[in-house]
C-alpha cells in the first residue's frame, strides 16, 4: 500500500483513486470502505464507481461537480478508517461440476501441482475466496486467495470460445466466465449457474467485496439445478457470515 494515495485523472471526466501497486487484502478493505462510503454519500454528479485490484476510477458529470470538489471528497473519504468495517460478509456459494468435458484442463493442473484430481478439487472448493473486482466481461470475477499448490500457468494458446459458467485458474488466481468467451485460463469445472443475466436488476448477482464457495456437484445434480435456474426456480445460496466463519 501506498504511504499517500494517488489522485490520477483520466480523461475530463474521471478520477482514479490508487492505492497501491500490488494485491493485497488490506488494500482491498481500504477500497471497500471508501467504496462503501462513496456510495452512501449519493453524490449528485457521480456517474459510476469501479473498484480493482488496487485502485477505484470514479466518472462523474463536470457540469454538474467540478475535478476540485470532486477530489476534495475524495481525499476526505480516503481517511476512513478500514478496520472498522462490517465484521459480517457474503458468502456465496457456487456448485461446480469438476473435471470431464466442463473442466478439461484439472489433469493439466494436478499434474503440475504434482496431485491428484480429487485433490485439486479438495484445495480449489476447500478456501473462501475473496471477489477483489469484476471484469473483463460483465460479471467475470477475479478472485483472491487461491492456494499456491494449485497454482498453474495460463494456456500457451487462448482458447476462442470458454463456455458460460466456466471455472478456471491462470496463475495465482481463480475466477468465472459469465459469458461465452475467448479465454486463456486452465478450465477445471463449470458451474450450471447463470452468472450474467440481462433480464434481472442487478444483471449480476455477485459483488467485488463478496466471497466465494465453491461447492463441488455430480452430473445429476447439475442438470437438476440447470433445469431449476432455466425456469426461474433456483435460489442462489447467498448469507452474510463472520469473517472468522470464513475458510481463507
Amino acid at each position: 500500500m501506498y504511504d499517500k494515495i494517488k489522485f490520477l485523472t483520466a480523461g475530463d471526466s474521471a478520477i482514479v483513486m490508487e492505492f497501491g501497486d500490488t494485491i493485497e487484502k488490506e488494500i482491498n478493505s481500504k477500497i471497500a470502505t471508501v467504496v462503501g462510503n462513496l456510495k452512501n454519500k449519493e453524490i449528485d454528479g457521480v456517474l459510476d464507481i469501479l473498484p480493482t485490484y488496487r485502485s477505484i476510477l470514479i466518472n462523474y458529470d463536470p457540469v454538474k461537480i467540478s475535478y476540485g470538489e470532486m477530489t476534495d471528497i475524495l481525499k476526505g473519504l480516503s481517511k476512513a478508517d478500514s478496520s472498522k468495517q462490517s465484521d459480517e460478509v457474503r458468502l456465496i456459494e457456487i456448485p461446480t461440476l469438476y473435471g470431464g468435458e466442463y473442466g478439461p484442463d484439472i489433469d493439466f493442473v494436478a499434474e503440475n501441482a504434482k496431485l491428484s484430481k480429487d485433490e485439486v478439487i479438495k484445495i480449489h472448493s476447500g478456501t473462501d475466496y475473496l471477489v477483489y473486482m469484476m471484469g473483463f466481461i460483465p460479471g467475470f470475477t477475479y478472485l483472491g486467495g487461491l492456494d499456491e499448490r494449485i497454482a498453474t500457468p495460463r494456456l500457451k494458446s487462448p482458447r476462442l470460445k470458454i463456455e458460460p459458467g466456466s471455472v478456471g485458474i491462470a496463475a495465482n488466481q481463480t475466477g468465472m466466465y459469465p459469458l461465452e468467451s475467448p479465454g486463456g485460463w486452465q478450465l477445471i469445472g463449470r458451474t450450471p449457474l447463470k452468472l450474467f443475466d440481462d433480464t434481472k436488476e442487478p444483471p449480476v448477482f455477485i459483488q467485488a467485496g463478496d466471497y466465494i464457495r465453491y461447492v463441488p456437484i455430480d452430473r445429476k445434480e447439475y442438470d437438476e439445478i440447470e433445469k431449476e435456474v432455466a425456469n426461474d426456480s433456483y435460489k442462489v445460496s447467498i448469507k452474510r457470515v463472520k469473517r472468522g466463519e470464513l475458510h481463507e
